[in-house]
């Protein structure tokens, strides 16, 4: 079933008069049309499965982690209809070779944020997705989000992130993979400081090498 703009305009329109605006204004007038336009945008991950993005290669020589992190993401929350963003890291461990291009981990959160939702669910969806369609030794997947209805209304706390998780497979029976996702998602970019052959020590590469210089 599509989106239906007509009942979009008119619930909007119903909004605004019970908002108190006259909605004849020149600056109003088009308020509803604008709104079902961007409601067709932000959903258009409700009436699309996002498994159908999933192709599946088959690459017998790789079955270590595949981790694709800092994915941007917007979503709207369906309690307040108010907007959460922030981003989400995606891990699996391919088994028997089955992989996906990482340009379609990045379109499975798109489409799962493109949705009324709530964070819980949506992590879980990612999750499942994958687990659907590549059937991989385990799958992480952590969100962390800041929630408008937080920030701007209630308890007005901005800058306050929500943080969910789903592990499984490998990545829940092996705490030392769990805890190598980990700290790749939260590692900083590392370039090694050396001096004739002799690693000295490591800065991130914001930091200036020693004497001043680059590496």
């Amino acid at each position: 079933m599509a989106i239906d703009q007509e009942k979009i305009r008119k619930g909007v329109r119903l909004i605004l008069e019970g908002l108190g605006p006259n909605v004849e204004e020149r600056t109003l007038a088009e308020t509803p049309d604008r709104v079902a336009d961007a409601y067709v945008e932000i959903f258009r991950g409700m009436h699309t499965e996002p498994d159908e993005l999933i192709k599946v290669f088959h690459e017998e020589a790789y079955d270590e982690m595949v981790l694709v992190k800092d994915i941007s993401f917007y979503s709207m929350c369906e309690h307040h209809l108010l907007p959460f963003h922030g981003k989400a890291h995606v891990a699996y461990i391919p088994k028997e070779g089955r992989i996906t291009g990482i340009s379609k981990l990045a379109r499975v959160v798109e489409l799962h944020a493109r949705r009324l939702q709530v964070q819980e669910r949506m992590t879980a969806e990612i999750a499942n997705s994958l687990t659907r369609m590549l059937q991989p030794r385990g799958v992480l997947v952590v969100v962390q989000a800041e929630h408008l209805c937080m920030t701007m209304r209630g308890i007005k706390k901005p800058g306050s992130l929500t943080v969910t998780s789903v592990v499984t497979g490998l990545f829940r029976e092996n705490p030392a993979t769990r805890a190598e996702a980990m700290m790749l998602i939260d590692a900083r970019s590392y370039v090694f400081v050396q001096h004739g052959g002799t690693e000295l020590g490591r800065r991130t590469a914001a930091e200036p090498a020693p004497g001043g210089g680059t590496t």
